[in-house]
């Protein structure tokens, strides 16, 4: 894709998202852009660095070790966001490497990555990851287990608790994409209110961001409206 295509669909989301932050009475800026850059080269994460995008996330730890590996010159102004499910033996190519981590489903994750974090890098900051569909398929803690494992995460070194993430059903109108989005904000104020300092929901994706932005999401997890149609085959 032309680095000019790339500047024309992150204006195009960006946009979306101040429509949608004015429509909640809220700041723009209030929304950070997450550019979803799974599956997709090293060369369109270049493209799309180059039109002004810094944070980029990936699901796939060994696909992702080797693009970070390829843009070791653009390292100082590139934020790493790993988003997807992480398997224990995995977590310290992760923690070596990342910013973020906003699929942490289980203590024992935490745990691994609190340990395997180099001494000299800053914390890894850390998001919980809640099943608020109650989806068998589907990673995350239960909404009810979430504040247990949520304290014991804020409690280990080298880790920054920093929110919650979701990863919802796909629901066709705008009120039903609502209802997930706001149980995962009312979980998130429940924990702030019981002492744990936590700033970000880490919710909402190319097809329900105005629903995310509505119910409070700070970070949209953006990939097909920047990057394209994604090519599995591969």
């Amino acid at each position: 894709m032309p680095m000019t295509d790339f500047a024309h669909n992150l204006e195009a989301v960006r946009q979306r998202i101040a429509a949608a932050a004015h429509n909640a009475g809220r700041a723009p800026e209030s929304v950070a852009l997450l550019a979803v850059s799974k599956t997709f080269p090293a060369q369109d994460v270049r493209a799309a660095h180059a039109a002004g995008q810094r944070a980029f996330g990936e699901n796939y730890v060994q696909e992702s070790v080797d693009k970070i590996e390829a843009l070791a010159d653009l390292r100082a102004s590139l934020e790493w966001h790993f988003i997807g499910p992480l398997q224990s033996n995995k977590t310290r190519l992760v923690a070596e490497r990342y910013d973020w981590v906003h699929s942490v489903d289980r203590l024992k994750i935490a745990q691994r990555l609190s340990e395997q974090r180099p001494a000299g890098m800053a914390p890894l900051n850390v998001c919980l990851q809640v099943n608020v569909s109650g989806e068998a398929t589907k990673s995350g803690v239960a909404p009810q287990e979430a504040a247990q494992v949520a304290h014991a995460i804020a409690a280990l070194p080298n880790l920054r608790l920093r929110g919650l993430m979701s990863i919802p059903e796909p629901e066709a109108t705008l009120d039903a994409q609502r209802a997930p989005h706001r149980q995962l904000r009312e979980l998130f104020n429940s924990l702030r209110a019981d002492g744990l300092t936590l700033d970000t929901l880490s919710m909402g994706m190319s097809a329900d961001l105005e629903a995310a932005v509505l119910e409070g999401a700070t970070i949209v997890r953006v990939g097909t409206a920047i990057f394209g149609t994604r090519d599995y085959s591969h």
